[in-house]
């Protein structure tokens, strides 16, 4: 299978260089130049995760052999970095709503699925197209991908990696743990500015054609962690099959009878992936598309018009406080037919004036299979509540976020499928919202999200992730806060270039 840029079909290009390139040469993004044959969700292996994932990868990894893929899929999924042998495990919530838990990783975020692999991935990458320089990653994150990524990538041979985070756009727990990182090809930098200023800042780096020359010279490639990666992409779609297969193994589903998925999402990564799931043949109804406060997703679903001109919330889903969703471009392609002239312009109105407007045929397409919707910060404190006063099961923000607008779905639309919502981080990663939502804001007022660790865990019986216990004896190792222009200077100082 070959792959192209969103933005031109000139070049085609293979699976192992588009993942080690990340971010095309135009600044589009690499999408399959042609659909993977379907198969039908019957035919799923029966075996553990890694059988499956073994099934999907294959289909878009094709100049890979299969010892290279299963290889990557048996040390990534194993026993040591996921401590759930089902590796993201199904909860069974109500009788028409299960909980797809995805944080059983080593960071306890959903991003360690894709990224427990992805760098796996890359090395073989590197392999197969005999590159001689050394992979250097650069990422943004709004939180969790930061921690994912450099654990993932901690001491890998010939790869750097670079993070940069909004320095008051994260939580606690996920600052301490991107600050505290250990591996001698890592660093992290705070960004003064939302996750949109950092995330464009890496964007003009990747765009920035001297410095890729300069760079070249040294010995060194750019690539990237973030889900405009496609090695990055691809993993997420096997735990929507995962997930399928195991409720069809409980009989909690007929054959072939469609479900709906329902994902918080910003960077639209999570989401996409069920979208390519279903086009392999994964019977889903409907994709709900679960946004905060900072609803430009929501928004765009309804109307067609994207506009990311307007104030960026902080909110108690910080990993969802994204007003530009990067993977939203690779989506209007596929429903475009792989139109480049449109996408191009699209893009083209959103970096001139924020916002662009799609036509009737695409918006048609696009509400045909997503419907959206937004929670505000009191309704995700009340969903925490709820779910935990009447199903002792705790949640946390993003997760009570799709929760919250699963139900206004079920209120307006006539449609009773069974429902998969994707929890996407353990409720320890928000600690400090959680125990508020549970016991109220004066209680545990002037106590930290470190300290509430212990507490929420005390009270409600739920041991504290392993890999966030010990997060306050550990030293702090990366201390820089940096201006968003400051970011390619930063770069070059980590690479001893200036």
């Amino acid at each position: 299978m070959y792959y192209y840029s969103t933005r031109n079909h000139a070049e085609y290009t293979t699976a192992s260089k588009a993942i080690k390139k990340g971010l095309a040469p135009d600044g589009g993004l690499y999408v399959p130049a042609e659909k993977a044959t379907p198969f039908k969700a019957d035919n799923l292996p029966t075996g553990h995760y890694r059988e499956i994932a073994n099934t999907i990868l294959k289909l878009f990894l094709t100049d890979f052999s299969s010892a290279q893929v299963e290889s990557a899929v048996n040390l990534a999924y194993s026993a040591e970095n996921f401590d759930h042998p089902d590796v993201t495990p199904l909860h069974k919530l109500t009788t028409d709503l299960f909980i797809l838990e995805l944080w059983h990783g080593p960071t306890s975020s959903f991003k360690d699925v894709a990224l427990q692999i992805l760098p796996l991935l890359l090395r073989t990458a590197v392999q197969i197209t005999g590159e001689k320089s050394e992979i250097v990653i650069l990422t943004a994150t709004s939180g969790d991908t930061g921690k994912s990524a450099l654990e993932g990538f901690r001491d890998i041979d010939n790869t750097k990696i670079v993070i940069y985070f909004p320095e008051k756009g994260v939580s606690e727990v996920q600052k301490l743990q991107m600050i505290t990182q250990e591996g001698n090809n890592v660093d992290v930098a705070a960004v003064r500015g939302n996750f949109d200023d950092t995330q464009t800042g890496v964007k003009e780096i990747f765009n920035d054609h001297v410095l890729a020359e300069k760079l070249a010279e040294a010995g060194y490639r750019l690539s990237s962690a973030n889900s405009i990666n496609w090695g990055r992409l691809l993993p997420q779609i096997v735990y929507y099959f995962s997930a399928y297969r195991d409720l069809a193994s409980r009989k909690e589903l007929l054959p072939g009878e469609k479900i709906n998925f329902v994902v918080p999402t910003g960077n639209f990564g999570n989401i996409l992936a069920g979208y390519y799931a279903r086009r392999l043949g994964l019977p889903i109804n409907r994709l709900i598309c679960s946004a905060n406060r900072n609803n430009v997703l929501s928004d765009f679903i309804n109307s067609g018009h994207y506009n990311s001109r307007r104030p960026l919330h902080i909110t108690l889903s910080p990993s969802m406080d994204i007003l530009i969703s990067s993977n939203l471009e690779r989506l209007l392609f596929e429903l475009t037919g792989h139109d480049t002239m449109r996408v191009n312009s699209w893009m083209q109105e959103l970096k001139e004036s924020g916002e662009y407007i799609i036509d009737g045929e695409t918006l048609k397409n696009l509400q045909e299979l997503f419907w959206a919707d937004y929670a505000d910060d009191e309704e995700t404190v009340q969903l925490i509540q709820d779910t935990y006063r009447n199903h002792n099961y705790l949640i946390d923000t993003h997760t009570a976020v799709g929760k919250s607008v699963l139900s206004k779905y079920r209120n307006r639309v006539e449609d009773n499928s069974l429902a998969v919502l994707l929890s996407t981080a353990s409720p320890y990663k928000f600690t400090g919202s959680v125990a508020r939502a549970l016991f109220g804001n004066g209680r545990f007022k002037n106590r930290s999200e470190l300290e509430l660790l212990k507490i929420l865990s005390s009270k409600t019986g739920i041991p504290i992730p392993v890999n966030l216990a010990d997060l306050n004896q550990k030293p702090i190792r990366h201390k820089q806060v940096i201006a968003p222009a400051a970011m390619r200077d930063h770069l070059l100082s980590f690479l001893n270039l200036q």
